[in-house]
């Protein structure tokens, strides 16, 4: 796992640029639990990871970013800031924003007529 070898040299910050991107669920929920351990760590690295599906938003992370067009929608602690106005403004469409056992899930809001 690149993660594994990039933890090796110790470093100070850990950048993870859609790290989930090409797995399957298994391997996925995988990089989230491992990730989430990294994050309850207090000997691990700051960490910043950068995707577009709050599905792989792992256990402890603690703040967040949402970036529109290059520009900033919200930022902030993640229980105050990544809401279903502001993650709806980050991706321009109605959403739906759900929150269970320290992991989040959006999907589009359904227009009933």
């Amino acid at each position: 796992m690149q993660i594994a070898r990039a933890l090796m040299v110790d470093p100070e910050l850990l950048l993870l640029d859609e790290p989930a991107a090409g797995l399957d669920l298994g391997g996925r929920e995988d990089l989230v639990s491992t990730l989430s351990v990294l994050a309850y760590d207090p000997l691990s690295p700051a960490t910043v990871l950068v995707s577009h599906h709050v599905e792989e938003i792992p256990p402890g992370f603690t703040h967040v970013l949402m970036l529109r067009d290059g520009a900033v929608v919200d930022a902030g602690p993640i229980e105050e800031t990544l809401t279903a106005e502001a993650l709806s403004a980050t991706f321009g469409m109605p959403l739906v924003l759900e929150h269970h056992d320290g992991r989040y899930a959006a999907r589009r809001r359904l227009h009933r007529g």
